[in-house]
């Protein structure tokens, strides 16, 4: 069975088309790879699966369960967890309690109890800490425990907001350009930690990304849009070789360039 399944998703603002009929389907502990131009409907994709976007058409289930139109934090109740193409750090907390901050869905003390302090709510802090830290030693950011948000380079926020996204132990992850903006060396930590993910955690991962060369490395398979239509699907080989993918997305000199 798929962790998330679209059929026939369609999305228009303003008589604007933005989806059209899109579908696909994510194995667990597989990495699909969402690629395309600006407009393409990226982001609204991954805005409909996570329910900030409701569809005009179509459904999207998720373990087996069609989440259309339930709330972003029922549907994240269920397993599915979210990284942003900008930073939610906050600059004045540390790491670690940007971490803690992040487990919010899956702690169960109540109001009263967190007043009076409660040893439910002491052993519950612990355990966070504790998840905090193993999910830190992951991402291999254990060393920045104790450091400001702010004080963070963008290619260490970017592990740590991967990290926020894990700790909860996610079963679904969807990634919107997880590589904007990063050096080639943590280009490849990114790749690394990935496969990690998939392999390690058995968490499948929905990656929406530019950064062709991390896509086409990663991924299992690769699903293309264009102008809110999926143009292409397959293996990265299949993606690579695909005539109009090349003309509508990665250009004719793409091959030319040794990729």
């Amino acid at each position: 069975m798929s962790r998330l399944v679209l059929e026939k998703v369609s999305v228009s603002f303003g008589g604007v088309a933005a989806l059209s009929d899109v579908s696909l389907a994510v194995a667990p502990a597989e990495i699909r790879g969402v690629i395309g131009p600006n407009g393409a409907g990226k982001t609204t994709l991954i805005n409909v699966v996570c329910g900030l976007a409701a569809p005009d058409r179509g459904s999207v289930q998720l373990n087996g369960r069609t989440i259309t139109g339930m709330k972003p934090s029922t549907i994240a109740a269920l397993g599915l967890r979210r990284t942003f193409q900008t930073s939610s750090l906050f600059g004045g907390l540390t790491v670690l309690e940007n971490m803690v901050t992040g487990q919010h869905l899956t702690t169960h003390s109540g109001l009263l109890a967190t007043c009076l302090g409660a040893r439910a709510v002491r052993e519950e802090e612990r355990a966070a800490v504790e998840r905090s830290r193993r999910t830190l030693e992951f991402v291999g950011m254990a060393g920045f425990a104790d450091r400001l948000g702010r004080e963070l380079s963008f290619g260490q926020q970017r592990l740590v907001e991967i990290a926020r996204a894990l700790v909860s132990e996610p079963n679904m992850l969807l990634m919107d350009e997880p590589a904007v903006g990063l050096s080639l060396v943590r280009l490849a930590d990114v790749d690394r930690l990935l496969r990690r993910i998939r392999d390690e955690r058995g968490i499948a991962i929905l990656l929406v990304e530019h950064v062709i060369r991390l896509v086409m490395e990663v991924s299992d398979q690769i699903t293309v849009l264009s102008t809110g239509s999926v143009i292409a699907q397959g293996a990265p080989a299949d993606v690579r070789n695909d005539k109009g993918v090349i003309e509508a997305y990665l250009g004719k000199g793409y091959h030319a360039r040794g990729h």
